[in-house]
């Protein structure tokens, strides 16, 4: 799909090419692909001048690899964006391009992006910039939002892991915890600890991508004020994932903890019940004896229930025992 976003009245508008010709009607101030068929490349690189590099969405780390200038003045960032919500939570690769020297583009430039799906960040943008007049003045305009909206979702996805974290803390340290909620308690644990984890290398990859134009001199002073902002917002972020892991792990440690419990208090049923029964064992190996006793004589034929009155009582009597002591709570 092949989107364009022209400036108008302060407001940013798109359009949705289909054709080659569609492209000259326009002047845009952000070019976006979003899974670009092969003629759709050809579009741009025909109309433009501008070749998409074939390893544009690799997944390189390195600095070097993911942002640098070309010769011409065009700059290359690849940053990731977050997906989160629904079942599984993701980063996409984006590969921007933003062309600053291409006189046929008039002089805000043009920022091309490259990605292979859809970004909240993107709709977040498209939407903001429609609603407020003045939001966008350029192609570096378009970009430093872009990071900042980024921010901004990694903040509101923060906010959702701490209320879920919430939920579950209530549940843990509430009241009684069974094995069965546990595990889900666990389940729901993990499942924000990859959130955060998540989180925190997505605002260090913006870090990286805003650095990096601040460090190669484009921006205005307006701009560049703008983009410590972002670094300023994302620091404060960093400090809230490191808040939440510190809460994860203690929730982690307290439901393991309940879960041990749980376990011990089995272990002790087993231990009270074997001690238990320790003394009417006794007194069946003593009786089983092939031995004449006098106490068994003299009851004659009561011999038989005045042994088990005896062994009941000797199991009874530990159990009061425990019981008075506490052991069995």
């Amino acid at each position: 799909m092949l989107n364009i976003f022209t400036l108008a009245n302060g407001r940013l508008f798109q359009e949705e090419i289909e054709s080659l010709e569609e492209l000259s009607r326009f002047q845009p101030v952000w070019v976006d692909l979003e899974a670009p068929t092969p003629e759709e490349k050809r579009w741009v690189k025909q109309y433009y001048g501008l070749s998409i590099p074939e390893d544009a969405m690799d997944e390189d780390i390195e600095e070097s690899a993911r942002f640098y200038e070309e010769g011409n003045g065009d700059l290359h960032i690849r940053s990731d964006f977050l997906v989160a919500g629904g079942e599984e939570t993701r980063t996409v690769r984006v590969a921007f391009i933003l062309n600053l020297t291409n006189t046929a583009l008039k002089s805000h430039g043009v920022l091309f992006s490259i990605h292979d799906e859809d970004v909240p960040v993107f709709r977040l943008l498209r939407l903001r910039a429609r609603r407020a007049p003045g939001l966008i003045a350029d192609a570096k305009e378009v970009l430093l939002k872009l990071f900042d909206a980024d921010a901004e979702y990694s903040a509101d996805t923060l906010e959702g892991i701490y209320d879920e974290l919430e939920k579950v803390s209530k549940q843990v340290l509430s009241g009684e915890v069974t094995d069965t909620l546990a595990g889900e308690a666990l389940e729901a644990i993990a499942r924000q600890e990859d959130l955060n984890g998540r989180i925190r290398r997505n605002v260090m990859d913006t870090r990286r991508a805003v650095s990096f134009m601040m460090r190669s001199r484009m921006l205005t002073a307006e701009q560049f004020e703008e983009a410590r902002q972002i670094l300023r917002d994302i620091e404060s972020l960093d400090n809230h994932t490191a808040f939440l892991f510190d809460k994860i792990n203690f929730l982690m440690d307290a439901t393991v903890g309940f879960i041990n419990i749980n376990q011990n208090k089995i272990i002790k049923i087993f231990s009270v019940a074997s001690v238990a029964l320790l003394p009417p064992t006794l007194v069946a190996s003593l009786y089983g004896m092939n031995l004449q006793f006098p106490e068994v004589e003299a009851f004659g034929r009561a011999a038989y229930p005045y042994v088990l009155v005896l062994m009941a009582a000797s199991a009874l009597v530990p159990m009061w025992y425990f019981r008075k002591r506490g052991w069995l709570r």
